[in-house]
């Protein structure tokens, strides 16, 4: 994309938004941690709606947990706080650290690894009973990658909980948008290069901006039914955004390996 290396591009800025206070990088608190020991806790997909709890085994205690693409010290911590035995990978040191934050603070015990999210190799086959991958995958070129990887990694029965942004948003255009005026100006798939020109193309590395990309909805649902998964819930979800007024702005789904 343009020449540059979309993952340590969006490395950087990840590790930037940590230093920012973005939203998605705030650990959560000892009393949110106090109240998951408790079974009193939620936890998000994707901006505002907490993931049903008819989602989740009633019992999470030893089941090994993958938060896919998840640092930031927000669901990794309280899924541990559960008992589950939780691994968190991320792209960004900064991200897991907030994570390591919170597990040291709080006594838990739960894992960090730094990768891609499209390469899950380092995990064998049959590892994981749940993965929880909120909003991230709009990061990433091509989404198809995930949902095989995930796919393998997970036991037979294993959960797939997967949150991300709807593709229509990106149709428009962004600085218009960003003035409350919404114009459909780009095509889907789109990617944040698109609206730029080269000299905007540099400001916006050297910003340390966040690449991101609209996908499509056959390639967000029908890659995960492709890569052999079955689809048995789905929610959508709005933020403070005024689009929002309009239309919901994310969705999520549940899917078993079968």
């Amino acid at each position: 994309m343009k020449n540059i290396d979309v993952v340590k591009q969006n490395e950087l800025a990840w590790d930037k938004r940590v230093g920012d206070g973005m939203c998605w990088t705030i650990p959560v608190t000892s009393e949110d941690i106090m109240n998951a020991r408790k079974g009193v806790f939620n936890i998000k997909l994707t901006a505002t709606k907490s993931v049903p709890m008819n989602w989740l085994p009633s019992n999470l205690k030893h089941l090994k947990i993958l938060c896919l693409a998840c640092g930031g010290g927000q669901q990794a911590p309280i899924l541990s706080a559960l008992g589950a035995d939780v691994t968190v990978l991320d792209i960004s040191l900064l991200q897991l650290e907030q994570d390591n934050i919170v597990a040291k603070r709080e006594k838990l015990s739960l894992k960090t690894e730094k990768g891609d999210m499209c390469d899950l190799s380092q995990f064998k086959e049959n590892t994981f009973d749940i993965i929880f991958c909120p909003v991230s995958v709009t990061y990433i070129p091509d989404v198809n990658p995930v949902f095989r990887e995930s796919y393998r990694v997970l036991k037979q029965n294993g959960i797939f909980m997967f949150g991300t942004v709807n593709p229509y948003i990106y149709i428009f255009n962004e600085e218009k948008w960003n003035n409350g005026i919404f114009e459909v100006s780009n095509k889907l798939p789109f990617n944040s290069f698109d609206e730029l020109d080269a000299k905007g193309i540099e400001q916006f590395i050297t910003n340390k901006n966040a690449v991101e990309y609209s996908h499509t909805l056959e390639s967000l649902i029908g890659g995960q039914l492709a890569a052999g998964f079955m689809i048995d819930q789905f929610y959508e979800d709005i933020d403070s955004d005024e689009i929002c007024t309009y239309s919901s702005k994310y969705f999520a789904t549940r899917a078993v390996k079968i």
